[in-house]
């Protein structure tokens, strides 16, 4: 008996050092600490997400911003549901299917890309007023208090900052506003310099004492539209009050007894994996050589993101045949065409076009509460700086989404991505994303994860579920190195760590293509919850500065 109430003991007090953990993962410190200490204030999962996605707005600039939008994947223990908020950012109304091309029907260089023309309408702002009006406990005068602090008092340059501003910063000097904000006497600025952003802590500050007219109505909104047009865009104050935040079903599917929970359209990041693990579930991929596998999850890559630039887009303007696409019968069709000694020719599959891979973009952040709620959530403003342009008395530096559109049937854009008229641009419409915000769990545990990475995301999420369900760690999967195929170029990507000689002159064997990148790329956020135990773990990407903490 007496064995038996030590046991029991033993077994109460251990779950209940797990029963309550709270973790977030992010890709910034500051950000992180200040979602953990609203969690401490009595802020649930869905309060920390606003928090930490207002505070990356202000320290990562490069990333993410409430000139930009994103995707939040949430899960409320109470109800045991799953929905996706979705703050992506939508075409002005004035937008037309050629407003990148010139006179002759070829797209114009960096039109897309650089300045007030490249910019959607945001998203974000209004996405975390829905979160404090639904789903949130505390008010976002509390929530966004720690962004606002941050933006009058600012924060301190690091490497990656200055890094990511020398990738950007002939864009970033073209616009005084933004060069007064971002750079110092118009270059890099110096390490530990101080970036204020006086004008965003008031937009903040309207934001969290008005609600959404407070970005989308009034003075904000008139002075975002004065500055857009004035500098050649085309958004109009009916734009901003028009936008509508979309709440939506995720996509959901299963590998063996793993179920993924992944974005809906407008990102393919659902659909995709989907397609994926439909297409790898034909396979015993533990019994093959590390070459054959690899063989086999790019072969399924590549089919993916075929269907990817032929069919996806904005489902709420074009009719996409989701049904079909994550139909474990259609990936078995596919699966037949799959040799496992030989590589497929894109060619093959569609017409080919040329391109080559640029850029990194985005930001992500994982949570889970004491009481078992989820956000994961990939935020962007598309290239690194979006637009680089800051509309004028405001602090908001707008996005360059606009860029995800097709600006030409089988054109590429900044990251090689091709798409057909599917992803086309028309007003109001939602433009194509790869972010991909996920849940994954099996019986044992449950994993929020994403990472940033353009075109790679969903491949790089799609590496670490295989990972997660080969019982890795939380430090193991972030850290894993990277592989990718996305149908167009015809080619693996491929981190240095990634292959060694023997797999390489496998895949060569086969008739791979391989191009070893000189930079890693990704910065995943990841928390995992053991079911059993309680046990808590999260983990920051390696290849970042974020930070992850479990308490």
């Amino acid at each position: 008996m007496q064995k038996i109430l030590i046991i029991f003991f033993f077994l109460f007090f251990n779950s209940s050092l797990y029963a309550h953990k709270i973790a977030i993962a992010s890709a910034h410190p500051l950000a992180t600490q200040a979602g953990i200490k609203i969690l401490q204030q009595g802020g649930n999962a869905f309060d920390a997400a606003i928090t930490v996605s207002a505070v990356l707005a202000v320290v990562e600039p490069y990333s993410s911003g409430i000139g930009g939008g994103g995707f939040w994947l949430l899960h409320q223990a109470s109800t045991h549901q799953s929905l996706m908020l979705d703050g992506r950012e939508t075409a002005p109304a004035k937008a037309t299917a050629d407003l990148y091309l010139d006179k002759a029907g070829n797209v114009i260089p960096n039109l897309s890309v650089n300045g007030a023309l490249a910019a959607g309408i945001p998203g974000e702002p209004a996405a975390l007023v829905w979160l404090a009006q639904y789903y949130g406990n505390l008010p976002l005068q509390q929530t966004l208090a720690p962004a606002i602090a941050l933006a009058k008092q600012g924060f301190a340059v690091d490497a990656y900052y200055q890094k990511m501003v020398g990738f950007r910063l002939k864009a970033l000097q073209q616009y005084q506003s933004s060069a007064q904000l971002f750079l110092k006497d118009n270059q890099i600025p110096p390490l530990n310099s101080i970036i204020k952003q006086p004008d965003l802590a008031q937009t903040l500050e309207l934001l969290a004492t008005q609600g959404r007219a407070g970005f989308y109505q009034g003075i904000i909104a008139e002075k975002l539209v004065k500055s857009v047009q004035k500098a050649g865009g085309i958004w109009t104050l009916e734009d901003l009050k028009n936008y509508q935040i979309k709440v939506r079903r995720p996509i959901q599917t299963y590998y063996k007894d793993m179920l993924i929970t992944s974005a809906a359209l407008p990102s393919s990041g659902g659909i995709v994996l989907s397609e994926i693990f439909n297409i790898l579930a034909g396979f015993d991929l533990e019994k093959q050589d590390r070459a054959t596998q690899i063989h086999l999850i790019v072969e399924a890559m590549r089919r993916a993101y075929r269907d990817r630039a032929q069919y996806m887009g904005d489902s709420d303007f074009i009719e996409v045949p989701i049904r079909q696409l994550i139909n474990p019968d259609y990936a078995a069709g596919l699966r037949q065409s799959i040799n496992y000694n030989k590589a497929t020719s894109s060619q093959n599959l569609a017409p080919t076009v040329t391109t080559e891979y640029k850029g990194t973009d985005t930001t992500h952040f994982s949570i889970l509460d004491s009481a078992g709620n989820r956000v994961a959530a990939t935020l962007s403003i598309n290239y690194p700086f979006g637009s680089a342009f800051v509309a004028e008395g405001t602090g908001v530096l707008l996005n360059d989404e606009m860029d995800d559109f097709s600006a030409k049937a089988g054109a590429p854009n900044v990251y090689g991505l091709v798409g057909a008229k599917a992803n086309a641009i028309a007003p109001n419409k939602r433009m194509l994303s790869s972010m991909s915000p996920t849940f994954l769990e099996t019986k044992d545990r449950f994993a929020i994860i994403g990472t940033p990475g353009g075109s790679r995301i969903i491949t790089m999420v799609l590496l670490s579920s295989l990972a997660f369900y080969d019982q890795q760690s939380a430090e193991q999967i972030v850290n894993l190195a990277r592989f990718h195929h996305q149908y167009l170029p015809d080619q693996i990507q491929y981190e240095s760590a990634a292959f060694d000689q023997v797999v390489v002159k496998a895949l060569e064997k086969k008739g791979h293509i391989l191009n070893k990148q000189k930079q890693s790329w990704g910065n995943m956020q990841l928390v995992i919850k053991n079911k059993k135990t309680g046990a808590v773990s999260a983990a920051a990407d390696g290849r970042g500065i974020g930070e992850a903490v479990v308490e």
